[in-house]
């Protein structure tokens, strides 16, 4: 059997499927020529970048699996591929560790001003070093303060581990899932503890931080309505999907006063996000870089080989 790595995968997940018997193809083919190209192939391992729709599935019927390495799906026509007896993979454990980590980093480097102060360190540290002293002189701790999570997935579960770590009370939010169980820090030294969901307007009333950690759903979850609800001075993160937050309403937010700050990993229009969000003095950012550590790009790899044996060898 022959695979499309279309988006590139580690070398740990390449050398497994290898192992197991399969041609791995690591060579990319447009998406403007796939259609023409993967009859060739009997499975695809893709990104974000490559898009498996409708016309792409019903070109190819020789197509039995394809495997997203990540979490989100937005870039399959998942339900379609099913009905079509094709199997539809994803790694949601892999990358939870890093998204959570970088969601805090966020919020540590708002609660201490580290994105403006590097942005003006190098221009001004000679010349305005104790103006920027006292200038960033208040910032926060994390510990006792409350953070919302939005979504108790795996990543919004990560994020909250660490977020207890640091020794802050965690509000979740989930319609889904009303309580999960976790252990935080190390197996033999950690601690254990039962997270139970709170409504929307709770947390939005009482966090000091939130954190969204959800798939895109096709409409804003945190628009101008909920903004109003949440406690001035309040920090936002969204390490999730764009469109998750409406960027308009956070804008207004943030030059109200009423959102202290926020930290972006993800943007509606990528890759080219607006430039009144990448220029706002308030908001810390990252180029979607949520799962993108060795270490998640290692496990990423694994549980997407490992996973696509299964399915091609069922």
């Amino acid at each position: 059997m022959k695979i499309l790595v279309n988006d590139g995968i580690e070398e740990i997940g390449k050398q497994l499927l290898e192992a197991a018997g399969f041609d791995v193809d690591m060579n990319k083919i447009n998406q403007e020529d796939l259609s023409g190209r993967l009859n060739e192939y009997d499975a695809i391992c893709v990104r974000s970048a490559t898009k498996v729709r409708k016309d792409l599935i019903d070109a190819c019927p020789n197509l039995k699996a394809i495997g997203r390495g990540g979490v989100g799906l937005d870039n399959i026509d998942v339900d379609y591929a099913l009905s079509k007896g094709i199997a539809v993979i994803n790694t949601p454990a892999a990358s939870s560790r890093s998204v959570g980590e970088l969601a805090m980093a966020h919020m540590l480097s708002l609660s201490r001003f580290l994105y403006q102060s590097n942005r003006q360190m190098p221009s001004e540290g000679g010349t305005r070093f104790n103006e920027l002293k006292k200038a960033y002189a208040k910032g926060s701790e994390l510990e006792g303060k409350k953070l919302g999570v939005i979504g108790l997935g795996r990543i919004g579960q990560e994020t909250a581990r660490v977020g207890l770590g640091l020794g802050m009370d965690i509000l979740p939010v989930d319609p889904y899932v009303s309580q999960v169980a976790l252990h935080v820090g190390p197996t033999k030294l950690g601690f254990k503890t039962t997270l139970t969901s709170v409504s929307m307007d709770e947390m939005l009333a009482n966090a000091d931080y939130i954190s969204l950690h959800i798939p895109s759903i096709g409409k804003a979850i945190l628009g101008k309505e909920e903004f109003a609800k949440m406690k001035k001075g309040v920090i936002i993160v969204n390490c999730s999907r764009g469109g998750t937050i409406d960027e308009d309403a956070l804008l207004e937010a943030l030059n109200s006063g009423k959102v202290a700050a926020a930290g972006l990993d993800v943007f509606d229009n990528e890759p080219n996000p607006r430039k009144d969000l990448l220029t706002h003095p308030l908001i810390s950012l990252t180029p979607h870089i949520g799962a993108s550590t060795d270490e998640a790009q290692n496990k990423i790899g694994e549980e997407l080989a490992q996973k696509m044996i299964a399915a091609l060898k069922a």
